[in-house]
């Protein structure tokens, strides 16, 4: 029998504003906040809020037949709160359901794990209880920011408490080897690891609403047929798809909507296929193998590498350069600081900078608001050298960058003296001239 285990991430980042080089030490807000509200507004309109009615209304006629799994980044639930809460709310009516599980990520969905252990732990942790306080739920299963994995991950995901982590299913790993099966880490065999079967979440994701593609249009009762087809032997079909996947990527128009509907009937109809959360496929089933992963993996692009977002030495500079303030910010306690530190971490930033313009040239364009992967180097160059002067006049390491501290300190209370005084002459002219009225 074999099972499919159906996941779906959902993050959105904190879009940064244009930033000009003068707006350094100015200027301390980083946000294109009507960009971020309206982006918001307008994909929890067209995906997130009817795919969640959809699923919320097939999960209750499936009861317990149809499960799904869940990551939400901690900034897209940061965003749900701030924009669109009766986001939030649709997917605690999932939650209530008992049949979706929600899984573990670093809060602001960044790329920490390939640079410092402790803060990459730190994030986990700060998701874990925001998940556990919005969903009652304490995640066992870990997904690592678009799927990113390596062995060495591995066993540091272990030695955190989590059963099971999710990953792509590469052709240059897996070889001759099929995803549809569990394995687990190589250094740490206690982990299981759960391989996505890309070629089958391409169909859904990608491909779905290309007229051109051989096998369009696609139905959810073809798709069943060849999930039925795939080999016997085979023991877990696992489909990751970004969520945006209904509505967003695959507009209405497509038909996305009304294959989500048919698709649980369509695969419980033949009885050799089930449906099962990541946990449950973990408790289930056995590996049948070690996955061997010494260089980190993701979904992304054909390459299924890291290069989507440390391809280039500008991707190289802006991450080195933002990871080399790390130990300032561990001693920090400034709120905002501490916020701005989490936002500038998000992978997307690193994204835009790509600059590939050939096989994924087009996926790189669609999710970029700059002109250009230079555009996007610049600005948050500029985010980060004003970032780094907050940071330095906050936690002062020596005699020079405390004159500095105490300097900006004094500029700043001489600014507000100044404000102050302005707005006593202002009100003194005002009641000069009613005097004289």
């Amino acid at each position: 029998m074999k099972t499919i285990c159906l996941y779906f991430q959902v993050h959105q980042p904190f879009r940064f504003r244009r930033y000009r080089f003068f707006d350094i030490g100015n200027d301390h807000y980083y946000y294109d906040d009507y960009s971020n509200e309206s982006i918001l507004a307008k994909i929890s309109e067209k995906s997130y809020l009817p795919t969640n009615a959809i699923l919320l209304k097939l999960l209750q006629e499936n009861k317990g037949k149809f499960k799904v799994a869940f990551s939400l980044s901690g900034q897209a639930i940061k965003q749900f709160q701030l924009y669109a809460p009766e986001v939030i709310e649709s997917f605690q009516k999932l939650a209530a359901t008992g049949y979706v599980e929600f899984l573990s990520e670093t809060n602001c969905h960044s790329l920490v794990a390939l640079k410092d252990k402790n803060e990459f732990e730190r994030q986990v942790k700060m998701h874990s209880t925001t998940i556990k306080e919005l969903f009652n739920q304490e995640p066992t299963i870990f997904r690592n920011t678009e799927l990113i994995y390596s062995d060495e991950m591995g066993d540091t995901v272990h030695k955190m408490g989590y059963k099971a982590m999710l990953t792509e299913g590469a052709k240059h790993v897996l070889g001759w080897k099929s995803p549809n099966y569990l394995y687990c880490n190589e250094i740490n065999p206690k982990l299981k690891v759960l391989l996505n079967n890309f070629s089958l979440s391409d169909d859904i994701a990608f491909r779905f609403g290309n007229q051109g593609w051989s096998e369009w249009p696609l139905t959810a009762e073809k798709y069943g047929q060849w999930l039925k087809d795939l080999d016997p032997k085979s023991e877990v079909i696992n489909l990751f798809l970004n969520y945006e996947t209904f509505g967003e990527h695959q507009w209405k128009e497509t038909g996305i909507f009304e294959f989500l509907k048919n698709l649980p009937s369509e695969i419980l109809k033949h009885k050799e296929l089930s449906f099962s959360t990541p946990s449950e496929v973990v408790q289930k089933l056995q590996p049948i193998s070690a996955i061997s992963v010494p260089n980190a993996i993701s979904w992304a692009d054909e390459e299924r590498d890291l290069t989507a977002w440390l391809g280039n030495e500008m991707q190289e500079e802006a991450f080195n350069k933002l990871y080399e303030l790390l130990p300032k910010v561990q001693k920090c306690t400034e709120a905002k600081l501490l916020e701005d530190w989490l936002y500038l971490q998000a992978s997307d930033h690193f994204y835009y900078m790509c600059t590939k313009y050939f096989s994924d040239g087009d996926v790189h364009s669609y999710f970029n608001p700059f002109e250009s992967p230079y555009q996007a180097f610049i600005n948050y160059m500029n985010i980060l050298s004003d970032f780094s002067l907050r940071l330095n006049a906050a936690v002062p390491e020596n005699t020079q960058e405390q004159s500095i501290s105490n300097l900006t300190n004094l500029l700043k209370e001489k600014e507000n003296k100044i404000a102050e005084l302005e707005a006593s002459l202002k009100k003194n002219r005002t009641k000069a001239k009613k005097n004289k009225i």
